[in-house]
This record gives structure tokens, C-alpha cells and sequence, in this order.
């Protein structure tokens, strides 16, 4: 065995881990700053429901999607429902269960977070990578994520809001677009 070459390998990967930690608080404390009403865990539990099938938006389902505890989503849940962005209801499917179901005027502020989470959070973030460099890092965290054998279940389904105006998506894309160029231009 060669104790250097291992030794090196076992460095990068604890130096890997600890980036990967460090980038997550990192990430989620600005996403935090790029909407007011939602932290960036509440707006990604929210997407999650919308991420799922109607009758499966249970707490578990939710949990299993975003790679978190029942008991995490649990407490996020009943922090939106305070807001009045989601309800609950008994699940159809299995009557020891509830479904999430956002309100109108979670949906609304889904529509108004997305615009700057999905725009201007995303295009701020990966200022310095190229297309190739995002696939590649999508494609690593994924097999990451398998490291014990169970397959992420992502965010890959197209979701459709209701009210959400055809002109505003092609907006809201040229904005991304020019955020993001204008930022590339200044690194």
C-alpha cells in the first residue's frame, strides 16, 4: 500500500467535506438575503410540494426530496402555515397522514420569491462557471448523494404555477441572462 497516496486522498476528501458543509451555511445564509418573506429553507420546502404529486405532499415525501428529517420539515411546515402560506389537510392516501398544499397567497409569494431566488440568486451564485462547469458539479453532487446507495430524488419535473404570464418568464430570463453575463464580464 502506498501511505502517501492515501494519506493525500483521505486529506482532499475530509478538505472536500468540509468545503461542502462550509458552501451549504454559506448558500442558504445568502439565499436568505434574496427573499424576505421566505428563508431559503421555507422557499425550498415550498417547492418541494410543488415538486410532488398533489396527493403525495406529504411531510415524508417532502423530507425524502430535499435529503432532511421528518422532524426538519415538520417545524418548517408549521413556521409557513403561521404565515399563512400553506395548509394541511388529512391525506387521502393514508388517513395517518397529512398533504401540504400551498394557499394563494403562498403560490403569490412563490411567484415573487422565484423571481429573484431563480433569477437573480442563480445567476449570482454561478457568475464564475460555464455551462460544462454546472452540469459537471450537478452531476458530481448527485453521485455524491448516492454514497450510500439511495438516488436523489430532485427537482428535475418541469412544475407549472398557475397566473404566471408568458411575458414575465421572458423577463425574468433576460434578466438572468444579463445579470449573469454583466457578472462574468467582472470576474
Amino acid at each position: 500500500m502506498e501511505y502517501n497516496g492515501e494519506y493525500y486522498l483521505l486529506h482532499i476528501m475530509q478538505q472536500s467535506y468540509s468545503s461542502l458543509i462550509s458552501v451549504s451555511n454559506k448558500l442558504q445564509i445568502t439565499g436568505n438575503q434574496y427573499c424576505e418573506k421566505l428563508t431559503s429553507r421555507q422557499y425550498m420546502a415550498m417547492l418541494a410540494v410543488l415538486h410532488l404529486p398533489e396527493d403525495e405532499t406529504t411531510i415524508v415525501n417532502i423530507a425524502k426530496k430535499l435529503g432532511t428529517t421528518k422532524q426538519n420539515i415538520a417545524q418548517i411546515i408549521k413556521s409557513l402555515e403561521k404565515k399563512d402560506f400553506i395548509y394541511v389537510k388529512t391525506s387521502e392516501k393514508d388517513k395517518r397522514a397529512v398533504n401540504v398544499c400551498l394557499t394563494d397567497s403562498g403560490i403569490d409569494i412563490m411567484v415573487k420569491s422565484g423571481a429573484s431566488i431563480s433569477v437573480d440568486f442563480m445567476a449570482d451564485i454561478f457568475k464564475g462557471f460555464n455551462k460544462e462547469e454546472i452540469e459537471t458539479l450537478w452531476k458530481l453532487l448527485k453521485k455524491l448523494y448516492r454514497f450510500d446507495g439511495v438516488e436523489m430524488d430532485g427537482f428535475e419535473e418541469n412544475v407549472t404555477i398557475p397566473d404566471i404570464d408568458e411575458k414575465e418568464v421572458r423577463s425574468a430570463l433576460e434578466r438572468f441572462s444579463n445579470r449573469r453575463n454583466a457578472k462574468i464580464l467582472d470576474t
